[in-house]
């Protein structure tokens, strides 16, 4: 019949349920290992000395008992050194992950204040960047619309300018042009009269 270890319900508290679980699972799988081994070699025995059994049955009996009783002691001397060494050694991981949590919580802190310093300062850096090509910008848009302004302004006189030679010329042209049609027209009007009268 397999013993079923059971382990401490602070062992269970420490590692959880499905780990304590599992090394209990474990030590029985060990435990019928054992004992399947034991057996395999009492059925052989048992097969080999059949006849010497009979005879010293009674003095086997007391050496296997004595045997297992070793083996129960050493078994519960060892379970109880595991239980031990077990809890030590849970012990010394927790600290040891404890330590190391604090360490890397104040490396993490430490870490994204670096990056929340470097991002403000990269933002005053982009910012001030903005601020001066905008600025530049401006300005720009500015000296160019003035130097746009002047130029059409200078166009613009010089549109005009050409618009007045061309309406001195045109009133010139238009004058010579009447005066010509007036005199045709005198010349006209005085000859059809001449021959009218």
């Amino acid at each position: 019949m397999p013993v079923t270890a059971k382990l401490s319900r602070k062992f269970y508290e420490k590692l959880g349920e499905d780990i304590a679980n599992e090394l209990v699972d474990w030590f029985n799988m060990v435990d019928a290992s054992y004992q399947s081994e034991l057996r395999e070699l009492n059925e052989f025995n048992f097969g080999r000395f059949d006849a010497k059994l009979e005879q010293r049955a009674a003095g086997l009996e007391a050496k296997i008992d004595t045997r297992a009783a070793e083996l129960d002691a050493k078994i519960d001397t060892r379970a109880a050194e595991l239980d031990a060494k077990i809890d030590t050694r849970t012990a010394e991981l927790e600290a040891k992950i404890d330590r190391r949590g604090a360490e890397l919580e104040a490396k993490i802190d430490t870490r994204a204040a670096e990056l929340e310093a470097k991002i403000d300062r990269r933002g005053a850096e982009l910012e001030a960047k903005i601020d001066t090509r905008s600025a530049e910008l401006e300005a720009k848009v500015d000296r160019l619309a003035a130097e746009l302004r002047a130029e059409m302004k200078v166009g613009f006189a010089r549109v005009d300018e050409k618009f007045a030679q061309f309406e001195t010329t045109l009133t010139k042209r238009m004058f010579v042009f009447w005066i010509g049609q007036a005199a045709t027209t005198a010349g006209l009007v005085l000859g059809v009269v001449k021959l009218l009268y």
